[in-house]
């Protein structure tokens, strides 16, 4: 269980870099600003039908995220009480 939050917590930490490159200039034609893009793309995608902009600010990332956490901690949760 431990590697699998270990890979939740480094997603979530990949989704809010590739959310601050978006105050960078030319941040997303980076190598790494595309890397990220092929890594973190796939999963915001599945929010893109839902319209989470207010005002200009887009909360999608951070919806992604609280979606992403809850359902580790969920995922965590039956997992651990069927082995135990």
């Amino acid at each position: 269980m431990k590697l699998f939050n270990d890979a939740v917590y480094l997603y979530t930490i990949l989704l809010v870099i590739y959310a601050l490159l978006s105050w960078f200039p030319g941040g997303y034609q980076s190598t790494f600003g595309r890397f990220l893009s092929k890594v973190c793309e796939p999963y915001l995608s599945l929010f893109d039908r839902v319209n989470l902009s207010i005002g200009g600010i887009d909360f999608t990332i951070a919806v992604a995220v609280i979606v992403l956490q809850l359902a580790s901690q969920g995922l965590t949760v039956i997992v651990t009480s069927i082995l135990f």
